[in-house]
């Protein structure tokens, strides 16, 4: 046995058995107090998503938009080209 501090370690074995310095005690008599320490629970993240439905709604109408708008165009283009 081999004496570190005020721990006892066995060398006897591959794991070392360490005794504790420090004994729990519990009162025979009177009130126990417990103390209740609040600690930060982590939970699973929320994952949202990188484009609202709003905004995600709001490239449609553009982007529909843009395709009447080349539409148009084009059928002018092509209008112009009949009449030269």
């Amino acid at each position: 046995m081999l004496k570190v501090g005020e721990n006892t370690v066995s060398n006897n074995s591959n794991m070392a058995e360490v005794k504790p310095v420090f004994r729990e005690v519990l009162p025979k008599q009177g009130p126990l107090f417990v103390e209740d320490i609040t600690t930060m629970v982590l939970c699973k993240p929320k994952l949202l998503p990188l484009k609202s439905l709003t905004l995600e709604k709001l490239e449609k109408m553009h982007q529909a938009a843009q395709d009447t708008i080349r539409q148009q165009e084009m059928a002018e283009k092509n209008q112009r080209q009949i009449t030269h």
